[in-house]
Parts: C-alpha cells; sequence; structure tokens
C-alpha cells in the first residue's frame, strides 16, 4: 500500500473563505483539501487543520511512522513552534512548507519561519491554488 502524503494547516486557516479575504482570498479550507487530493491523482493523502499546537506534533509523529511526505502550512505557528519545529526534524521524507501569502512582503514579523530551516522547499505567495502546486512538487520530490 501507498503511505499517504500529509497536508496539515495550522491556526485560523479553518476561517478561510472568510478570513482576509484581500490576503487570503475566498477558497475555502474544504475546498483547498479537494484541490489538494485531485492533485494528488490517486495517492492517499490524510488532509487535518488543528489550531493546537500539540495537535500538530501529533499528526507529524503520525506522518514519521506512516507517511510518504509532508505540506505543511504552519500559519502562526511558522514562527514560533520550536514544537512543530523539531517534530519536523525526525521526519525522513520531503517536507514542504506553504503560505498563501508571500510572508516576505508582509509585517517583518512574518519574514523568519523556523519551519524553512528544515524544509526541502517553500512555496509563498500563489494563493490557495499553492496547495496543488506544493502536491505536485511533493510527488516529485517522492520520487527521488
Amino acid at each position: 500500500m501507498t503511505k499517504p502524503i500529509f497536508v496539515l494547516n495550522g491556526p485560523n486557516l479553518n476561517r478561510l473563505g472568510s478570513r482576509e479575504p484581500e490576503i487570503y482570498g475566498t477558497t475555502t479550507l474544504a475546498e483547498i483539501e479537494t484541490m489538494c487530493r485531485k492533485a494528488a491523482d490517486g495517492l492517499p493523502v490524510r488532509f487535518h487543520q488543528s489550531n493546537f499546537e500539540g495537535e500538530i506534533v501529533g499528526w507529524i509523529h503520525e506522518a514519521i511512522d506512516e507517511g510518504a511526505g509532508i505540506i505543511i502550512n504552519p500559519a502562526g505557528f511558522s514562527f514560533t513552534s520550536i514544537a512543530i519545529l523539531d517534530a519536523l526534524k525526525m521526519f525522513p521524507g520531503p517536507i514542504v512548507e506553504l503560505h498563501i501569502s508571500n510572508i516576505h512582503r508582509r509585517e517583518e514579523i512574518y519574514h523568519k519561519s523556523l519551519v524553512s530551516t528544515v524544509a526541502t522547499a517553500v512555496i509563498a505567495g500563489l494563493g490557495p491554488r499553492g496547495y496543488a502546486t506544493a502536491v505536485n512538487s511533493l510527488k516529485h520530490l517522492m520520487e527521488g
């Protein structure tokens, strides 16, 4: 059986579609999940969102044991979570960090992601469509 791709989403992303549409657009997280599954083209996908750091760490632990790759939009945890960083360090496969907005064009507090230090690749600023790009990129990274 093929190992799944884990798509992990951090805090406030459950509010996509209504949250700051001038920055994040009007696409909902459910629509993004559909995009990811379509882009995966039959590969299994485990799609999760949480506002709680420990729950995200738990899913990373599951990915360590069961996953082929991780796509993570850590949202606000990008800049604060040593726990998520440490969990990702243990993952043996490719990791794609994803941001809907271009964090480097935003306020300075958003410029330094801890997750970027362990990510295989970083995608930022492509809007919700960046998720499909991340899935396609991760598939290529998993091929070796």
